[in-house]
């Protein structure tokens, strides 16, 4: 397993509050790296990036469809992106390489799930990724 898979699963999938992990490569458009049976299609690939090219506030407002939901936008700025459906939720983290994706289920804390994929992205935007 390579380190990038290392640290996905340890710091985000390890926290016991992400359901589902990814690190997409932004100009590339493909994803890097995943947890197992998490897979984004090219297309889910597309909406999470235009996501951070659109105006943040039409993000807002119409939301977002990822993985076959419908999500409702609750943050959306030119760093991270945070949305819901029902009691689930998914929270997208940009840096200048990446995004960073993950999702949360009814059962574990939203807060603690954007803690640590904004951790995350500090810590790969301080090493220049």
């Amino acid at each position: 397993m390579s380190n990038i898979q290392n640290l996905l699963l340890d710091s985000l999938l390890g926290t016991k509050h992400v359901d589902s992990a990814a690190i997409i490569k932004i100009h590339e458009r493909t994803v890097l790296v995943c947890s197992p049976g998490f897979n984004i299609s090219p297309n889910d690939v597309r909406v999470l990036i235009n996501g951070f090219s659109k105006n943040p506030q039409q993000v807002r407002r119409d939301g977002l469809y990822f993985r076959e939901k419908d999500y409702v936008c609750v943050r959306a700025d030119e760093r991270s992106l945070y949305a819901k459906q029902n009691n689930s939720g998914l929270v997208v983290v940009q840096t200048s390489l990446y995004l960073l994706v993950a999702t949360y289920r009814e059962d574990m804390y939203a807060s603690v799930c954007v803690e640590a994929v904004e951790k995350l992205g500090d810590y790969l935007r301080k090493k220049g990724s």
